[in-house]
C-alpha cells in the first residue's frame, strides 16, 4: 500500500513560518479567529433558567399549546448556527451541537444522541431538564414522546415553522398518526417564543459581507455549475429548485462569508429556474464586487422576499399543470427535504411541491480534481502546525508545566495554525481533553477551564482549520509521559486496527459507508467495546467541516448514497471510558479508483487515500496485537508524513525531533 507524494514546490518550500510573511491578499472575514467563549447572555444558573421555563410556560398558555419545541436549528436546517439562532442553548443552557428541546407545561426535555450523553448531564439543570437518550433501546424520539403526551392531554404542539425542516415535521406527524391524531395537532407559532423572552440580549447577526472564492481555488466556475444544475432540475420535470442550505449557496455560486462561526456561509436563500437565477440575501452584504460578478447571471433580492416569491412561482406552477396536456408535461418546484416547513407550504406543499435529495449536495460531495489538491495542500499545512503544537506540548509538560488548561493549549494550537498560509479560522470549536474530559466525546473546555492537562493522562485533540484551499479535521489522541495503562494501550490499538482496516478497504462501485462501519468497529466489538458515533462524516471543500450525504456509519440515510471518486469522508473510530479517559483517531481519507487483478461484473473497484499528515501515537500501540499488513501500513504512512513535511519543519527544532522520533518504523 503506498501513498500518494506530495508536492511541496505548492508550499513554496515554507521553512521560517511567520504568518506575516504568508498574508494574501484576498481579503476574506473569517468564520472564527479563535475558540470563541459562548455568547455571555446565556446564563446558565438555575434560577434564571427556571425563569425562563416559566415565561415561555405562560406564552404556551396564551398561543393555546401544551408543548412548544425548539430545535437547534435555523431557517437553513444548519447543524452550526450563529450566536443569534442558538435558541436552543439560550432555554436549556445546553450547548452540544446537536439536541432538541421540547417543553409542557410541566417538563422540559432535551433529546440528544450518544455524543452528548455526558456533556447534557453537565450542563442541564436537572431540578429542570430531563434528558431524553436518543438511541437507547426503550426511550423514545421526540416525536413519539409528544405523540404519546398529545394522545394522554389532548393539547396541542406548537412549533416555528421557519425552523423545522420539512422532513423532521413530517417525522413528527407521522408519529402522531400512528397514534391515529391527525396532523392539526401540530400548529405553526409565529412570532417566535424564544425570541420574545431573549428580547434585547439576543445578540445580533453578522455583518460580514461575502467574498469570491477565486477559481484556482474552486475548480469549477459558478456558471458551469448553474448549467449543470438546470440540466438536473429538467431531467426532474421541475419547474425550478429552490436552494436553502447555506454551504450549498455558497458551493453553487463561489461564494464565501461569515455568518456562522467556523463555517464560512452567508445567510441567504437562492432559486433556480431554466432561465432564471435570484440569490435571497440581505443587501449590505453584498458589494459592488459581488454584484458586478453576478451581473446578467443572477439576480439579487432582499432575504425575506423569498416567501412573496415562493407564493408566486406556486400560482404559475399550478396554472400551467391545470392547462397540461397530460401529466407527464406538468412540473413540479423542487426541493430538499431540509427545506423548511414555512417554505414548504409557501411553496404550495404538496399540490406544487416535489421533495427529492438535493441535487447540489450530490455534486458538491464529489470533489473536482482542483478541490481534491486542495485537500492535500491544505492537510499537509495543517499537518505541519499540529507536530509543532504537539512538540511544544510535550517539552512543556517534560519541563514541568502544571499550568497548562485544556482551553489555554488549544489557543495555542491555532496560533501555529494562523502560521501557516491560507488559514481562515478553525472549522470547528477544538476539543481538547485531558484524563477524563477525554472521554466526553464533543467536550468543549471553557475560557476559564480549570482543568489542566496532566503529563500521565491521556490527551485527545480533535480540532480543524478552514484553508482557502481546503477543511480539515484531525483527532490524534497522545501521551506524553512514561507509562500509560494496559487499558488504554489495547483501547487505543483496537482504535487503531479498525481505523487501519478502513483506510486499506478495497471495495466495488455501489458500496455505501453503512455497509463499511463494521470494518472500524471489529476489534473493539471483539474486546466487547463501541463508541457512540459515526465513523465517517463528508468533510466540505473550504466549507462545512461536516457534510452530505456521504458517510461512514449506522444512520440509514447513509445507505441512500453510495461512495463515489472524489469523495472525501473522515475514518475516526473512538472508545470512551466514561470517567477515565477518551481515545479518537480521526484522518481525511479521498475516494479514489484502485487497480485491481478482476474487475467482477465489470465494476470499477474503489478504496481511500489518506491526506492527513500528522504520525499516530507510538506509547499507545501495542505492536504485539498488529499484523504484518498492518505494521507495514503504519510504516507507509508515517513515512509518508516524514517526507511530506521533514523539509518544512527544519527550521523548528522541537518540531522536527518529534516528527523524527514519532516517525520511526515500527
Amino acid at each position: 500500500m503506498s501513498f500518494r507524494p506530495f508536492d511541496k514546490s505548492s508550499l513554496n518550500k515554507l521553512r521560517v513560518l511567520n504568518p506575516r510573511k504568508y498574508s494574501t491578499n484576498f481579503n476574506f472575514v473569517a468564520p472564527s479567529t479563535g475558540i470563541p467563549s459562548q455568547p455571555t447572555n446565556i446564563n446558565r444558573m438555575a434560577s434564571t433558567n427556571a425563569a425562563r421555563l416559566a415565561e415561555l410556560r405562560v406564552k404556551l398558555q396564551s398561543h393555546g399549546v401544551g408543548a412548544y419545541v425548539v430545535l437547534t436549528q435555523d431557517e437553513h436546517d444548519s447543524e452550526y448556527t450563529s450566536h443569534a439562532d442558538n435558541r436552543r442553548e439560550f432555554i436549556s443552557g445546553f450547548t452540544g451541537s446537536a439536541g432538541t428541546a421540547v417543553i409542557t407545561v410541566d417538563k422540559a426535555l432535551l433529546a440528544t444522541d450518544g455524543r452528548y450523553f455526558l456533556q447534557a448531564e453537565k450542563e442541564l439543570d436537572s431540578s429542570n431538564w430531563e434528558v431524553l437518550k436518543q438511541g437507547v433501546p426503550g426511550v423514545p424520539t421526540w416525536q413519539q414522546w409528544l405523540s404519546q403526551h398529545v394522545l394522554k392531554t389532548g393539547t396541542k404542539i406548537g412549533i416555528d415553522p421557519e425552523l423545522i425542516s420539512y422532513s423532521e415535521y413530517n417525522g413528527l406527524i407521522e408519529a402522531l398518526r400512528k397514534n391515529q391524531l391527525s396532523a392539526d395537532y401540530v400548529v405553526p407559532v409565529k412570532p417566535n417564543l424564544i425570541d420574545q423572552i431573549w428580547g434585547s440580549e439576543q445578540p445580533a447577526r453578522s455583518d460580514s459581507q461575502v467574498k469570491i472564492l477565486p477559481l484556482k481555488y474552486t475548480g469549477k466556475s459558478f456558471e458551469e455549475k448553474l448549467k449543470d444544475l438546470r440540466e438536473s432540475i429538467a431531467k426532474q420535470h421541475g419547474a425550478g429548485f429552490l436552494v436553502a442550505a447555506l454551504d450549498q449557496i455558497a458551493w453553487l455560486y463561489n461564494l464565501r462569508g461569515g455568518d456562522v462561526p467556523f463555517n464560512p456561509v452567508f445567510r441567504s436563500f437562492t432559486y433556480i429556474t431554466s432561465d432564471k437565477a435570484v440569490l435571497y440575501i440581505e443587501d449590505d452584504k453584498v458589494t459592488p464586487e459581488i454584484r458586478e460578478y453576478l451581473r446578467d447571471k443572477v439576480e439579487i433580492k432582499p432575504y425575506r422576499a423569498i416567501f412573496d416569491d415562493a407564493k408566486i412561482a406556486k400560482d404559475i406552477v399550478i396554472k400551467a399543470n391545470s392547462n397540461a396536456a397530460s401529466f407527464e408535461d406538468q412540473k413540479k418546484i423542487l426541493v430538499s427535504s431540509s427545506t423548511s416547513w414555512a417554505l414548504y407550504d409557501a411553496f404550495g406543499g404538496a399540490e406544487a411541491v416535489s421533495v427529492i435529495p438535493s441535487p447540489v449536495e450530490l455534486a458538491k460531495a464529489i470533489k473536482n480534481p482542483t478541490e481534491v489538491e486542495g485537500f492535500y495542500t491544505s492537510h499537509v499545512k495543517d499537518g505541519i502546525a499540529l507536530m509543532r503544537y504537539f512538540a511544544w506540548l510535550e517539552n512543556e509538560l517534560k519541563n514541568g508545566n502544571t499550568t497548562l488548561s485544556d482551553y489555554n493549549v488549544g489557543v495555542k494550537a491555532e496560533e501555529f495554525r494562523a502560521q501557516m498560509p491560507d488559514y481562515r479560522g478553525l472549522s470547528f470549536e477544538t476539543i481538547s481533553s485531558s484524563g477524563p474530559n477525554a472521554a466526553v466525546i464533543h467536550y468543549a473546555p471553557a475560557k476559564d477551564s480549570k482543568f489542566y492537562v496532566d503529563i500521565n493522562q491521556v490527551y485527545l485533540c480533535d480540532s480543524g482549520a478552514q484553508y482557502l484551499d481546503g477543511t480539515t479535521d484531525t483527532t490524534r489522541t497522545l501521551y506524553f509521559g512514561e507509562n500509560p495503562t494496559e487499558e488504554e494501550i489495547i483501547a487505543y490499538t483496537s482504535v487503531l486496527k479498525g481505523h487501519i482496516a478502513l483506510a486499506r478497504i478495497v471495495f466495488p462501485e455501489g458500496v455505501n459507508g453503512y455497509m463499511l462501519d463494521a470494518l472500524a468497529r471489529q476489534f473493539l466489538w471483539a474486546e466487547g467495546l463501541d463508541y457512540r458515533h459515526g465513523t465517517g462524516h463528508g468533510v466540505g471543500s473550504y466549507l462545512n467541516v461536516h457534510e452530505g450525504p456521504i458517510g461512514v456509519g449506522l444512520r440509514i440515510h447513509y445507505t441512500e448514497n453510495a461512495l463515489q471518486i472524489g469523495n472525501v469522508i473522515s475514518n475516526e473510530p473512538g472508545f470512551y471510558k466514561d470517567g477515565s479517559f477518551g481515545i479518537r483517531i480521526e484522518n481525511m481519507v479521498v475516494v479514489k479508483e484502485v487497480k485491481t487483478p478482476n474487475n467482477f461484473g465489470g465494476k470499477k473497484f474503489l478504496g481511500f487515500d489518506t491526506v492527513t499528515r500528522v504520525p499516530y501515537c507510538r506509547k499507545l500501540i501495542d505492536v504485539g496485537r498488529l499484523t504484518e499488513a498492518e505494521i507495514k501500513w503504519v510504516n507507509e504512512y508515517h513515512a509518508q508524513v516524514r517526507a511530506d513535511t521533514e523539509s518544512q519543519l527544519a527550521g523548528d527544532e522541537l518540531g522536527l525531533a518529534w516528527l523524527l522520533r514519532e516517525t520511526e518504523p515500527l
